[in-house]
């Protein structure tokens, strides 16, 4: 992806889900998710020239996303923060007061992955889940844009003026967000600055772009594409895919299924392709060139990695930005040793930097 490209996002990911491992599956005391160890990862992917970091958000597993964006954005000062939210564990205008409060410690750094969550214990349909999601991000936007918000929608009933923080300035900030059922769809289309997409095949990848530029355009609304994945790169192949089979060497199948079935998000449609895809790989399990389908045995939702030396990692990336990606979300195992491999064999080939998106306001029909 040579300097003369158009420019992509690169962002990292801060493991806050209890999601490290030297060897996939097996716990690892100084890698478990805490304060310490997931800043140092944040605080390194910033120091590398990364311009965006993933802070996930888990009920059960790692540490509050929301309290430790908060914490970071006092030590950092480039790189953007790409706050998880489950909104189905969420009020609305308490998450608008909470975002407006971390644009204003952050300096406007804040970006929102939305995730379309139930509460812990609930059971919604997915399309029900999605027409909800859809409410909130309305309201949420509004809000955030210092609007008064009169709702009495399916789900959300809601009549309330801005918070006073919101009339800061600084807006709502733009909004990632993923989903691969029918459902999931229309909610981004509506919603969504940023569709998320985990990997797939390249001729996938330009058929969703297709779609969901298409759905966005009826509801007079721009979109972007982001990739979600792993990346194992070395200087050579060969030793590329012999650290992916390192990554795997130690794993107990019985516990990578445990692994992916705490994750609230098991049996969703995104979740079920990334199983279709490690059921289509072959022996070592690659689905096309450099893209392995390994990660998936221990992990729930994206569960494949770009594996490969810098030219093969950098040209599948390029491939992927033709097909109309615009951001890359990547992490690797463990997450402070592969952030530095990337930012040294790749990140300096990429003509990158933060997108440059306002948020468009939802639509609700």
């Amino acid at each position: 992806m040579s300097t003369n490209r158009p420019s992509v996002e690169v962002a990292w990911f801060a493991a806050l889900c209890d999601d490290d491992y030297e060897f996939l599956g097996v716990a690892d005391e100084d890698l478990q998710s805490s304060w310490l160890h997931c800043s140092d990862i944040v605080r390194r992917a910033e120091s590398n020239g990364f311009d965006n970091v993933l802070l996930p958000s888990g009920y059960s597993l790692g540490i509050d996303a929301t309290a430790f964006a908060a914490a970071i954005a006092t030590l950092t000062n480039e790189i953007s923060l790409l706050l998880a939210v489950r909104l189905g564990e969420l009020v609305v205008p308490q998450l608008a007061r909470q975002i407006a409060t971390l644009q204003q410690v952050s300096n406007s750094r804040l970006v929102v992955n939305a995730i379309s969550s139930e509460m812990p214990g609930e059971q919604l349909s997915s399309e029900a889940r999605y027409r909800r999601t859809t409410e909130y991000l309305f309201a949420l936007g509004e809000l955030l844009d210092g609007r008064s918000v009169n709702l009495e929608g399916e789900f959300l009933q809601l009549h309330i003026d801005p918070p006073r923080i919101s009339g800061q300035g600084y807006g709502c900030p733009p909004i990632y967000f993923g989903g691969l059922s029918e459902a999931a769809r229309d909610c981004a289309a509506a919603s969504a600055d940023v569709y998320l997409m985990w990997p797939d095949t390249t001729a996938k990848i330009a058929s969703i772009v297709l779609d969901l530029t298409q759905r966005a355009q009826r509801h007079g609304r721009p979109m972007s594409f982001g990739w979600r994945s792993h990346v194992i790169v070395r200087e050579t192949e060969r030793e590329a895919r012999e650290a992916a089979r390192r990554l795997l060497s130690r794993l107990d199948p019985v516990t990578g299924e445990a692994i992916r079935a705490k994750s609230l998000d098991s049996t969703s449609t995104g979740v079920n392709r990334q199983s279709e895809l490690r059921s289509s790989s072959d022996d070592e399990g690659y689905i096309e060139p450099n893209l392995w389908t390994g990660v998936g045995r221990a992990r729930s939702g994206a569960g494949i990695a770009i594996v490969g030396d810098p030219d093969q990692v950098l040209a599948k990336l390029t491939e992927l930005s033709d097909a109309g990606v615009s951001a890359f979300i990547l992490s690797g195992y463990p997450h402070l040793k592969e952030c530095d491999l990337f930012a040294k064999y790749v990140l300096p080939k990429i003509n990158h930097g933060p997108l440059s998106l306002a948020h468009t306001p939802a639509t609700l029909d």
